[in-house]
């Protein structure tokens, strides 16, 4: 499982960094991952790890690179106040896992600091983090987002800087040169023809606020303010597992067969739990019907390891959004309106909200989730392959891996109801990744415009983006004008 993500070709062309001291600091759970998050459950860092530190050992031989892991705050603290005595000239920071707060110490250390992403295990904690670092103009911090290691030795040349003429502000100027010149040219952003058929806005908005978002975030129930023009309302666990709990045990193994048979493969999932996935689907169904609502958003996670749903929702949201419904990850109430508004906008193409990652190494932005629909051109359009997995961090109940269509033009959106603002980004699919590590689902998209630019966003609008199939940009500012919000436009 633990297979390094690099590719190690050792250039000559590279200038080496001489007598410097660098601390490499890991920043990361436990050595052997001891809890669901990225990468997975169970995950053994140390390959990786020591593949890191071989490769720059290699193409350094001057520079003393000393290795550290840390779990957060306060291990950040302790190696800070050694290094009052080490003469350390500068961190390479690998956000290893998500969320893991280590950077922020070592960025005040007056070092020059590398931020690094290690790809599908600490992304979204980097992305949120590393875009902070971007709006505060923090000169002393560069960062690496790529699969390449190439890409980190280009950055870690940098570290010349501070011996060259020792201005902290010069290198993040001299990593992202670096960066620039290491990512590839747009390629063919051509897209096929895709017959997408509109709404006009006056009818998008009415059938809005006929809509409604259930919210299912833990044991309260009752009604919210709507969320640009969607009514909501809150349901409780017990809800929602009672109608788990109630399903008809005949229809549910129906549709667990239907699955079983549709599916391209069914890898380490029992039958018995695609029939609990399905009583699932079938009990947020009779929920949606009870409160004549089309759309339901489900604090999963905390649910299920808190015994509070007895199934995961990923396979029911599979179906929902195959059907014209809305089944949304996290009880994320802006991204289930995003997804209610385009779903209609769109006449039926469901969103497919994902947890991205940059790779500036291929010019992509990659979409992942366990969740995904098998048909983005709505109900009545054509079926990808798809198939049915375990849940990508703690390896248990059932998920899905899309393998969703190439070559289309991709609109992604996320609202804000409360600065009243859509953010927007497009990009050509034309890519699946099946790396075995994060969630299941990995489209991979080449941005339409600036992909610098699109670091600078994640720390105000969070980690999650709503992906479409098809070109959306006029009508999103078309809808946005008409209701008094902005569009930010984030490539």
């Amino acid at each position: 499982m633990a297979i390094s993500p690099f590719s190690f070709g050792a250039s000559k062309t590279v200038k080496k960094v001489n007598n410097l001291k660098i601390r490499i600091i890991y920043s990361l759970h436990e050595i052997v991952q001891d809890r669901p998050d990225w990468p997975c459950i169970g995950f053994d860092f140390k390959p990786i790890i020591d593949n890191v530190n071989s490769i720059l050992r290699h193409e350094f031989p001057n520079t003393e690179f000393i290795s550290t892991l840390a779990t957060g705050p306060k291990n950040a603290e302790d190696i800070l106040n050694k290094d009052k005595t080490e003469k350390i000239d500068g961190y390479i920071i690998y956000q290893m896992n998500c969320w893991n707060k280590v950077v922020q110490t070592i960025s005040n250390s007056n070092k020059p600091v590398l931020y690094v992403d290690f790809q599908y295990g600490g992304s979204g904690g980097f992305l949120v983090y590393n875009a902070k670092f971007l709006r505060e103009k923090k000169q002393n911090v560069g960062f690496v987002s790529s699969s390449k290691i190439e890409d980190v030795i280009a950055a870690v040349n940098c570290f010349e800087t501070i011996r060259k003429d020792g201005f902290l502000k010069d290198f993040a100027t001299a990593t992202t040169f670096a960066r620039m010149k290491m990512t590839p040219s747009p390629g063919n952003l051509a897209c096929k023809t895709d017959d997408l058929k509109t709404l006009s806005i006056d009818e998008c908005k009415r059938r809005m606020k006929k809509s409604k978002i259930l919210a299912v975030r833990n044991q309260d129930s009752g009604s919210a303010k709507s969320v640009m023009g969607i009514p909501l309302g809150y349901v409780s666990f017990s809800e929602v597992n009672h109608a788990w709990e109630n399903a008809n045990n005949d229809e549910a193994g129906a549709i667990a067969e239907k699955w079983q048979t549709s599916a391209s493969e069914v890898a380490d999932v029992p039958f018995k739990e695609l029939q609990n996935s399905a009583a699932m689907y079938l009990g947020m169904k009779s929920v949606l019907k009870k409160h004549n609502a089309n759309a339901i958003t489900v604090n999963c996670l905390g649910g299920f390891y808190g015994n509070h749903i007895n199934a995961y929702p990923c396979l029911g949201f599979h179906e929902l959004n195959n059907e014209g419904l809305i089944g949304a990850c996290e009880c994320d109430i802006n991204s289930s309106a995003t997804m209610v508004a385009f779903t209609i906008m769109t006449q039926g193409r469901p969103g497919y909200i994902s947890d991205p990652v940059i790779d500036t190494s291929k010019n992509q932005i990659i979409y992942a989730h366990c969740v995904a629909p098998n048909k983005m051109f709505g109900a009545d359009g054509p079926s990808n392959p798809f198939n049915i997995m375990t849940h990508s961090e703690d390896r248990q109940g059932a998920a899905v891996q899309s393998i969703l269509p190439l070559g289309y033009m991709t609109t992604t959106l996320k609202i804000d109801s409360n600065r009243k603002e859509i953010i927007l980004h497009q990009a050509k699919a034309i890519d699946n990744d099946t790396d075995d590590r994060a969630c299941r689902t990995k489209l991979c998209a080449e941005p339409i415009g600036d992909i610098e630019k699109l670091f600078t966003k994640w720390d105000k609008w969070g980690w999650h983006r709503v992906t479409f199939y098809g070109d959306l940009r006029e009508k999103t500012y078309e809808l946005a004008n008409s209701i008094g919000w902005q569009v930010i436009e984030e490539a």
